[in-house]
């Protein structure tokens, strides 16, 4: 296995990690949970440009890697849910697309062809991850400090409605290039 899947592998098993921080009560986990969650990131930055630069693309990397951003940021939203900081219906649209792109993607991989990210779907992750990232150092502002309680669950419910808009965007586009490379009528 090469380095870049290693990298990809590597953010699969961050993410209970990451999960676990954040659930969890003790002094500082939602900066321990930042901290594990931009490392994770930052393996999700590598691992494409490194399989680019030492021509080790693989089909495993092309699905495992948006696999292991969705579980990553799948188990980010999930915890703001459970603290209360989003709607369902955010959240909602944001899988509905990860489950219609994945799902695509694995019947073009069926078919022997591959869909990778777009420059759409890319913009969508990093936005998404920009914004987990400021939820969780404001988590650990509002816990630790008090510091702007009152609007914490408002800004993050608009950064989860902006990722859902960028993710409903980002599937369309997506749902159209499938259509040039998959076979509906197998």
């Amino acid at each position: 296995m090469n380095t870049p899947n290693k990298l990809t592998l590597a953010r699969v098993f961050i993410t209970p990690i990451f999960l676990l921080c954040l659930l969890d009560s003790f002094t500082h986990h939602w900066l321990l949970a930042a901290l594990i969650f931009i490392s994770a990131s930052i393996t999700d930055a590598v691992d494409g440009r490194l399989a680019r630069k030492l021509d080790q693309v693989t089909v495993f990397g092309q699905l495992a890697d948006p696999l292991a951003d969705k579980m990553l940021t799948t188990a980010a939203l999930l915890a703001f849910l459970h603290f209360g900081l989003c709607g369902v219906w955010p959240v909602f649209l944001i899988l509905m697309r990860e489950f219609a792109v994945t799902s695509m993607r694995l019947i073009a991989a069926a078919q022997g062809a591959v869909i990778p990210a777009n420059i759409f779907g890319k913009i969508k992750t990093a936005v998404q991850m920009s914004f987990t990232i400021l939820i969780l150092f404001w988590g650990e502002l509002v816990e630790r400090y008090g510091f702007l309680r009152l609007n914490f669950a408002q800004v993050c419910g608009v950064m989860m409605w902006i990722t859902a808009g960028l993710a409903i965007l980002s599937g369309v586009i997506t749902m159209f290039k499938a259509k040039k490379v998959i076979d509906f009528t197998m």
